[in-house]
C-alpha cells in the first residue's frame, strides 16, 4: 500500500516538473528573414528547428534591407539574414555553431557562412560531397574571423 501512494506522489511531481523542464530545453526563437521562393532557406529553417530552436519567418523581397540594418558586410552575405539573442545570423550557419555564439557570447555583430556550400545546413544536396566551408564572426568594422570549420 505504502509503495503505490509514494508511486503516486513520485508520478504526481514528475508530471508537475515535466511543464517547465520541456520549456527550459526548447531554443530560443530566430527571427528569420528569407525570400519567399528561397527553398534551401526553408530547409535551414527546419535544420534549426531540429535542434531546437523556436523559428519565426518573414518572407521578403528585400532581404538586402535588413543584412544592410544588422550591418551585415558584402563579403559575408547569403541568403538570408537572421536574428538570434541579438546577434545577426548570416546564411547556413549550422545550429551547433549558433548555439555556441549563444553560450560564449562574444563581442560580436554576428555569425556568417558568406555564399551557399554545398553541404552546409539547408544546402545538402545527395551524392554529392559537401564543400569545407567556414563560418566567420563579424564586427561593426566588418572584420570577419573564423569561429568554426566545417
Amino acid at each position: 500500500m505504502m509503495s503505490r501512494v509514494l508511486a503516486a506522489a513520485l508520478l504526481a511531481a514528475l508530471a508537475n516538473v515535466s511543464g517547465p523542464a520541456l520549456a527550459q530545453r526548447q531554443g530560443p526563437t530566430v527571427q528569420v528573414y528569407k525570400s519567399p521562393t528561397c527553398g534551401c532557406c526553408a530547409n535551414w529553417v527546419r535544420h534549426l528547428q531540429q535542434h531546437g530552436f523556436t523559428t519565426e519567418v518573414t518572407d521578403t523581397e528585400d532581404v538586402g534591407a535588413i543584412k544592410q540594418q544588422r550591418g551585415v558586410p558584402q563579403r559575408a552575405q547569403s541568403c538570408h539574414t537572421a536574428i538570434v539573442g541579438g546577434y545577426v545570423i548570416e546564411g547556413h550557419v549550422p545550429a551547433a555553431d549558433v548555439q555556441r555564439l549563444l553560450r560564449e557570447k562574444p563581442a560580436v555583430l554576428g555569425l556568417a557562412v558568406p555564399g551557399m556550400p554545398i553541404g552546409s545546413p539547408g544546402m545538402e544536396v545527395p551524392n554529392v560531397a559537401p564543400q569545407k566551408y567556414d563560418v566567420l564572426t563579424f564586427d561593426k568594422q566588418g572584420q570577419l574571423k573564423v569561429f568554426a570549420s566545417h
